[in-house]
């Protein structure tokens, strides 16, 4: 028997041309609880429902302890799934709903019995099998959901969001059991949802997605302290991620001073970003110490610690988390150790599009016409258009622009915001900027023709 249970091979997917999984790769271990974490639409419910069978793949393979699931019908599949809505059948009472399944395989009744009455103990509902599904609370119906699905024995259970009509209490709750259930069946669990914090105390291993993707598969440690890029770090609690300059090993230069770091392998005098942690950034009265200064501009208690921003004298503004109120006006002194600083490579360090030489100093990109030096390139040549992230130019009226597009993504970096734009091209640019967009922003694109520097592309060498 393999260590794996499910692998997933180069599975993607596509609804009305528009990509929704690209190349997903990803292996699940037996017995193991995985989540499937991030934002909506990024693709997570729909790699789930493949691996329950409602959806083919356009491309790739899933197998099932090495046996292709791809074109095996759900019923005929050894998983359930409990999904957010809860679908229970309203004129059966509590031990019938259960029992459904069961009774479809022409299970013997006193093996049913038996099974129905352990489930209902392992999800604490032993004297509710005569009651009727309408009069349970949504965390009752929950359980219930949840012991129809592995009343059938099956070697996955997939669980879609199952948390998510739940009050706050009342999700808190379901957590542990769910928690304990997964302890007490052994059984692999692959759960979706969009909330950070359920994931990080719910699961073995966490696969965060965007767009498609997969950005991070690790534990909840990992993914927390140590993220592979902004997004994730950004996704996944609060962060300072702020742009930087990695001087050399162990020594890296941000927010105007430099500060020792564990990390190595940059380079010397490499861009790069820098993920603070709130709880990480020690706040004092006194300047002894302390590596930077700056004034508490809000504080705001949130029931265990208090959150404040400062702005630091050097511009910066700065989250932190502490256990001690600074008031807004008060000058203080702060202080990072070494180890709680994350450097990270940056994905991009300009905007590089792909691009055609067109006729009398144009070149053909995102979908336009843009000007600008074409000097050694000829009419047809494929190109890269270099543009810096603050050389674009964005306007509130997307009719003011060369070409417009939507807000998809916002990262504040402590002195500005670096925005992905999906453009109508369906291609992204990123933009750095002091103004205050909102996702989903419609906004007009403008680049002057001395921001643009063109560079050879491969497939002309």
């Amino acid at each position: 028997m393999t260590e794996h249970i499910i692998d997933i091979k180069h599975l993607s997917k596509s609804f009305s041309g528009k990509e929704v999984l690209s190349d997903i790769n990803l292996y699940v271990r037996r017995g193991e609880f995985i989540t499937l974490l991030g934002p909506s639409g990024c693709g997570k419910t729909t790699m789930l429902r493949m691996i329950a069978g409602f959806l083919d793949p356009d491309e790739g393979e899933i197998l099932l302890d090495g046996n292709p699931l791809v074109g095996v019908p759900p019923h005929k599949r050894p998983l359930n799934t409990v999904f957010q809505r809860y679908a229970l059948f309203p004129h059966l009472d509590v031990y019938d709903n259960i029992a459904f399944g069961l009774k479809l395989q022409k299970i013997p009744s006193d093996e049913i019995d038996k099974r129905v009455r352990k489930v209902l103990k392992l999800v604490s509902m032993s004297d509710y099998e005569d009651r009727d599904v309408d009069t349970l609370s949504g965390g009752q119906q929950q359980r219930i959901a949840i012991a129809r699905a592995i009343v059938n024995k099956p070697k996955v259970l997939l669980l879609d969001e199952p948390l998510a009509a739940l009050d706050l209490k009342m999700r808190k709750d379901m957590q542990i059991e769910l928690k304990e259930m997964h302890k007490q069946l052994g059984i692999t669990f692959i759960y979706v949802t969009h909330d950070q914090e359920e994931a990080l105390t719910l699961s073995d291993t966490i696969v965060v997605m965007n767009e498609g993707r997969i950005q991070q598969i690790g534990t909840p440690k990992d993914i927390y302290n140590e993220p592979v890029n902004s997004f994730v770090a950004d996704f996944i609690g609060e962060s300072n991620i702020l742009n930087a300059t990695m001087i050399c090993d162990h020594k890296v230069s941000f927010i105007g001073h430099e500060f020792e770091c564990v990390d190595e392998g940059f380079g010397e005098n490499v861009p790069v970003d820098v993920v603070i942690r709130p709880e990480d950034i020690y706040i004092r009265r006194s300047q002894s110490g302390t590596q930077f200064s700056g004034t508490v501009v809000s504080c705001t208690f949130k029931g265990v610690h208090y959150e404040m921003f400062v702005d630091t004298d050097e511009g910066f503004e700065m989250m932190i988390q502490d256990y001690n109120a600074f008031e807004p006006g008060e000058k203080v002194h702060m202080l990072i150790k070494p180890e709680d600083i994350q450097v990270m490579k940056k994905e991009r360090v300009d905007n590089v599009i792909p691009a055609t030489v067109g006729k009398e100093g144009t070149v053909q990109m995102l979908g336009e016409n843009f000007e600008c030096s074409t000097e050694g390139f000829s009419e047809g040549d494929k190109v890269l258009a270099h543009v810096p992230f603050d050389k674009v130019d964005l306007e509130d009226d997307d009719e003011a622009g060369k070409t417009s597009g939507n807000v998809s993504f916002i990262l504040y970096k402590g002195d500005h915001y670096h925005l992905t734009i999906l453009t109508e091209s369906g291609e992204k640019v990123w933009v750095d900027t002091d103004d205050i967009w909102d996702k989903n922003d419609l906004v007009g694109i403008n680049i002057l023709p001395e921001d643009i520097r063109l560079e050879k592309a491969e497939e002309n060498e």
